[in-house]
């Protein structure tokens, strides 16, 4: 009898893994069903997104997936939250779509379903402008602001650096700014923008990592994410994408 009851329970408790464990993505069938892509957002990562002063999330990156949604035949609905919480609203279910600059790494990969990769980036150092900091090697025994959840806090931490982690890369930037912080590693496009015409600050030309950018979804959503990855190619190959970013006047590297 204990051997049997024993056995139920291995049983039930399989079965609830199964249920609850399982892949949370949504098919291109129910996308399409729905007539939208849900789609997670950090708007504070110009020029891949952002608000405008009507507080609508803009950039790069809305205006690649605002062509995929249409070639979808479907509509986008964006959803602006913490880039901390991007990836993980993505793999429970919750959102459909996860987009913030987000770079592809292997870890990412073991819980993340990515498209193909659609640009190459790059982290790079800023400093205030008086700074003594000329290179990576001057990073020991400094403390280093980050973005919270990034590959940039990842790297940085790997590294052994001191870190002063914030939800946003504008806070981050203040912090350097006022002195809270010796340095800011950041993605270049995004700390041109932030940077741009501000005299008090500089982007060291040494780079931390290249690292390539791609959509988030769940495991379950492979058809969809096969759908649009024929769609990026297509955009990439007869230059769309590029001329998004021309139009941003930010550089456009092809991913390899």
């Amino acid at each position: 009898m204990k051997k049997i009851t024993a056995l139920l329970l291995s049983v039930l408790m399989l079965a609830v893994c199964f249920v609850g464990c399982g892949a949370k993505g949504k098919t291109l069938s129910e996308v399409k069903e729905a007539g939208k892509l849900t789609i997670a957002t950090s708007p504070d990562f110009p020029p891949f997104e952002n608000l405008d002063a009507d507080k609508n999330v803009v950039g790069i990156e809305v205006e690649i997936m605002n062509i995929v949604c249409e070639k979808l035949g479907v509509k986008p609905v964006f959803e602006q939250i913490n880039f901390d919480a991007v990836l993980t609203g993505v793999q429970s279910g919750k959102y459909d779509c996860g987009m913030s600059g987000i770079s592809v790494t292997d870890k990412r990969k073991e819980n993340t379903l990515f498209t193909k990769e659609y640009c190459l980036a790059a982290q790079v150092i800023v400093v205030k402008s008086d700074s003594a900091i000329a290179a990576k090697a001057d990073l020991s025994g400094k403390t280093i602001a980050v973005q919270t959840g990034t590959t940039a806090a990842e790297f940085c931490s790997g590294q052994g650096y001191t870190l002063s982690q914030y939800e946003a890369n504008q806070d981050a930037k203040l912090a350097l700014t006022q002195g809270k912080v010796d340095a800011w590693v950041v993605d270049d496009l995004t700390a041109a923008e932030l940077c741009k015409g501000d005299n008090g600050v500089k982007i060291l030309d040494e780079k931390m990592t290249t690292e390539p950018y791609a959509f988030a979804f769940a495991f379950g959503s492979e058809d969809l994410v096969e759908e649009i990855n024929k769609i990026l190619d297509e955009l990439i190959a007869d230059g769309t994408i590029k001329s998004i970013f021309d139009k941003y006047d930010a550089p456009y590297t092809k991913p390899e």
